[in-house]
């Protein structure tokens, strides 16, 4: 089991890259002094502490036993902020309790109307089953699977099912509108909702450019979306749906001599059935132009794809702080708690409930199950209880990602007295952290922290969200804060 999760999980990073939204603190911990200077001494250092950061706008933070429960200081501790990635630790708990952590997703082959003599006289189904790891090489193996079927033929219309959860053009509308980590949703996804675009100089003197689903062994080039490039510099992607098609522009002056990317896809069910139906037609198998069915009826199984256990997608999820798995993994245990929700919005809703009837959390507000909305809000104090009651329950520590201790010159500083399992959360002029540390002594300790500028953040226009001026610095700013607040509390507590 082991060595499948370890290659399930490198297979993932392969398909995810890296995410914008992701990172892990930028200056690692340094190891305590074995004297706790003043500034570290009580609740007026802790207030201290973060004064001296000089970090622009606001700062809060919790920590706490996780044997008694004892919140031992907090600043801040009941105002809520943006959570940003931090929210997916609320999320994953959220579908161990609700799903479990065997839940699989099952992606289908249906046909209606029987199979006779390898045709099938109704219509054939791709149903979705919220799978949010669902990729190329998984249709390639379905559309196999339906030739060893002895499926030859089908008479009928080519379907795509996508209404195991409600469909969402992008997680975050105040994104722009080609950053990858904010594709759409919907109960069917590939390849996380993005498409490869790949652009290389041509021997004319313009250039090749190619839009296609690619994985290591499989490049099907698609329909449902569409690239021009037009001569101009600025703005380098526009965007537009035609017909149900992603219409892309790109300017000429910023292709260089080649490069690639990948876009989010906001028709789904239009996508997974282009590559589905390209992937058959290599078996021999064609199939009509696919279109969306919005209800599912009686019909035979004829293939199906499993995914691995929720506890496998939910490591990787917080590894690679993924938003599509975020919501695609929330919304499914909304959907099994309370039905198939009305929105993403309502979901998180629906989630926030349940933090407050199962851990009291109740100054807590969220908009979707990745973080990535700017109107979440989060208490430290709220955040900081749920750890400590997932602690006692054996949950989410083994989930969370370790990070390595170094010193000032980025080496690492191998047997660190503090060992630190968190999920760090980053947005433009927004950074938290939440998780668990191990102090010298071994005592464990449950902590948020989340700091914003949210009046610079509000500034802000749509254009300026993928790389705003003076939003790196900021950040890495407050991550120098977290670990300092985290090397006070392994003095104060732990040493």
């Amino acid at each position: 089991m082991t060595s499948r999760r370890t290659f399930l999980l490198s297979g993932l990073a392969a398909l995810a890259g890296t995410s914008a939204l992701a990172n892990a603190p930028a200056v690692s911990l340094r190891p305590v002094a074995r004297k706790v200077s003043s500034l570290a001494a009580g609740a007026d250092g802790l207030r201290a502490l973060i004064e001296r950061a000089g970090l622009r706008g606001e700062a809060v933070c919790a920590v706490a036993d996780v044997k008694t429960g004892k919140l031992l200081e907090a600043s801040g501790g009941s105002q809520a902020l943006p959570p940003a990635s931090v929210a997916k630790a609320l999320t994953a708990l959220y579908a161990l309790d609700v799903l479990g952590a065997d839940h699989r997703f099952e992606t289908r082959i249906l046909a209606t109307g029987g199979v006779s003599g390898g045709v099938v006289k109704g219509d054939l189904i791709l149903a979705g089953g919220g799978d949010p790891l669902l990729n190329t090489d998984h249709l390639a193996l379905l559309a196999k699977a339906l030739k060893t079927a002895g499926v030859r033929e089908v008479r009928g219309k080519f379907l795509v099912w996508d209404g195991a959860l409600p469909s969402v053009k992008t997680i975050d509308p105040d994104q722009p509108d080609h950053v990858g980590y904010s594709p759409a949703v919907s109960g069917i996804s590939l390849n996380f909702n993005r498409v490869h675009f790949e652009w290389k100089r041509a021997a004319s003197g313009g250039w090749a450019i190619t839009m296609d689903a690619r994985t290591e062994k499989y490049r099907p080039e698609v329909a449902t979306a569409r690239m021009e490039i037009q001569s101009r510099a600025v703005p380098v992607y526009t965007y537009a749906e035609k017909g149900g098609v992603d219409h892309w522009t790109v300017a000429s002056k910023a292709l260089g001599k080649g490069g690639a990317r990948w876009l989010p896809v906001r028709n789904p069910a239009a996508y997974a059935g282009d590559v589905f139906r390209t992937l058959a037609r290599a078996h021999g198998i064609k199939l009509s132009k696919p279109k969306e069915t919005r209800t599912l009826p009686s019909a035979t199984l004829l293939a199906q794809h499993r995914s691995p256990p929720l506890d496998v997608l939910l490591k990787a999820m917080l590894k690679y702080s993924n938003n599509l798995m975020a919501e695609m993994i929330g919304m499914s245990a909304t959907a099994a708690r309370a039905g198939r929700p009305a929105s993403l919005k309502a979901s998180a809703a629906e989630m926030i409930r349940w933090a407050a009837g199962k851990y009291g959390m109740s100054g807590s507000q969220l908009v979707d199950h990745s973080g990535l909305g700017g109107d979440s809000r989060m208490t430290p104090a709220d955040l900081t209880g749920a750890l400590v009651a997932a602690y006692k329950a054996g949950q989410l520590k083994p989930l969370l990602k370790p990070f390595q201790m170094r010193d000032a010159k980025g080496r690492t500083v191998k047997g660190h007295p503090i060992k630190v399992a968190a999920k760090t959360g980053t947005l433009n002029f927004v950074s938290g952290l939440g998780g668990f540390m191990t102090a010298a002594d071994g005592n464990v300790l449950a902590f948020a922290i989340f700091t914003a500028d949210q009046k610079t953040r509000g500034r802000l226009t749509r254009a300026q969200r993928e790389r705003p001026e003076g939003a790196r610095s900021w950040n890495r700013r407050a991550k120098q804060l977290q670990q300092q607040l985290i090397e006070r509390w392994g003095a104060v507590y732990g040493s």
